[in-house]
């Protein structure tokens, strides 16, 4: 006899009530006692508390996503090289037998830095121009000069810097998180993405996958907040349904799910009944979330936006709020990083669009001494040429940067470094893989111990390779 089957002829009203009061019941005690004890935890101990692999120095992670490919050389990586050589042909030595993202055949020439750089803070950091806020906490950065990636086109190269591999599908770096560790709170998702929008480059597509939990089950998908209206669809009440008749209609609902999942045996049904549980709190929390009323003059001022304008310094504030309230990973997708021509005018706008923002977080989260537990990392999907064949930078993966900050980070430092035309990653190199493997290290995770079982193996974030980076761990 079926589920279904068995619902329909075993289970009378007095049944259903008596089964489904205690279903709830034990709920509500589990809830009250201990929430973490029903999360699926696979590093929790019996009594529920998170049992990291070794000493955590982070707590969550900002992942502050510039998609498209920033241009390394106008923003970290100075290369006099370049500058020195502007016109003429790029060394068929550093190009032979590479894939590169250009017309074929078509002459290269070297593309010099289109803004120049500066030397800021006691640490010396080199940073360029277009970034004035940022160079004001050079001190507080490690920047990493030497990554390299396994795509040169964006979708997979999206697909690879969030999930460790350019097969679709997979979970993704925020959902990993989650699922090992769990979230600080239980009326948020414990993973949460904040995309916006800029108007210097094309345009690139992101796409919800690049948040999804894959293979994991599937409440530790990332959910996706909007930057402007509601920022969750449908997350307020119809008019003339109060909290408690919603509340009749969840507890209803669950009883029934639990009831089926006790014959059914289905995974699925249990991430449905935390997942309408988690609907229902967000109600109240997301609102209070979303209300900047209570944010002072000042630091508004600081991030220079009120809210609800849909920028990339409107979700850095609500970035610092969802870390104050719990949410393990939070990461802001900005788009408009791809340029293949105007590369001068356009680095000056889209500069701007995420400047004040960035350096704003940094500062508020060090006010609020949340930087030291709350890792910061900057970076898109690849690089730019250090060749050109018109105005701008083509799609480069052998060589790129970013930074990190806060979250058992040594902050002032410089690590590893391109060649003098900033075209392979020379020294120190750093692989997708590495930066996943630091990332969860410093959360207290063995990246080689977090595994799930799948079609017949173990799968992991960094599949079958990854170091941490000591030099840079403080």
């Amino acid at each position: 006899m079926n589920p279904q089957e068995w619902m329909r002829t075993d289970v009378n009203r007095r049944t259903f009530l008596a089964r489904g009061g205690l279903a709830l019941g034990t709920t509500a005690l589990g809830a009250l006692l201990q929430p973490k004890l029903f999360a699926g935890n696979p590093l929790a101990t019996a009594k529920g508390a998170i049992q990291p692999h070794h000493p955590a120095k982070a707590k969550r992670v900002i992942y502050l996503y510039m998609a498209g490919g920033p241009s390394h050389l106008e923003t970290l990586d100075y290369k006099p090289m370049l500058a020195k050589m502007a016109g003429q042909p790029m060394p068929e030595s550093i190009t032979k037998g590479q894939p590169i993202a250009q017309l074929q055949g078509a002459k290269l020439t070297c593309f010099p830095p289109q803004h120049p750089f500066g030397k800021y803070g006691k640490s010396g950091q080199e940073i360029c121009s277009v970034f004035p806020h940022l160079a004001k906490h050079a001190d507080d950065l490690c920047i990493v000069r030497s990554l390299y990636t396994e795509a040169i086109n964006h979708d997979p190269a999206h697909t690879f810097m969030n999930t460790g591999t350019t097969i679709s599908g997979r979970p993704s770096m925020g959902s990993w998180l989650w699922y090992g560790l769990g979230a600080e709170t239980d009326s948020l998702p414990g993973f949460v993405v904040m995309t916006s929008t800029g108007r210097a480059g094309q345009q690139q597509p992101i796409a919800a996958r690049q948040w999804h939990s894959g293979f994991l089950p599937s409440n530790f998908q990332g959910v996706e907040f909007r930057s402007k209206g509601d920022p969750v669809l449908y997350v307020g009440r119809p008019n003339g349904v109060t909290s408690e008749r919603q509340r009749d209609v969840v507890d209803a609902t669950q009883a029934l799910n639990q009831l089926f999942d006790s014959s059914a045996n289905d995974p699925e049904i249990a991430t449905r009944v935390a997942q309408y549980e988690m609907a229902f709190r967000m109600q109240t929390s997301v609102p209070d979330l979303m209300d900047l009323r209570k944010e002072d003059a000042k630091t508004l001022e600081l991030y220079g936006t009120k809210g609800g304008d849909g920028s990339f310094a409107a979700n850095c504030l609500l970035a610092r709020r969802l870390a104050e309230r719990g949410v393990r990973f939070i990461q802001l997708y900005h788009r408009d990083w791809d340029q293949h021509g105007g590369l001068k005018q356009q680095m000056e706008v889209v500069a701007k669009e995420v400047d004040q923002g960035m350096a704003a977080l940094l500062t508020d989260l060090k006010q609020r001494d949340m930087l030291k537990d709350t890792l910061v990392i900057w970076g898109g999907e690849f690089g730019r040429t250090p060749m050109a064949q018109g105005n701008g930078r083509d799609h480069h993966m052998k060589g790129f940067s970013m930074w990190m900050a806060g979250g058992g980070i040594k902050p002032g430092i410089s690590y590893g470094a391109t060649d003098e035309f900033g075209y392979h990653a020379a020294e120190n190199r750093v692989s997708v893989h590495d930066l996943h493997a630091t990332m969860l290290h410093l959360l207290g995770i063995d990246h080689e111990r977090l595994t799930f079982f799948y079609q017949g193996r173990n799968f992991r974030l960094t599949d079958v390779s990854g170091n941490v980076i000591r030099p840079i761990l403080a």
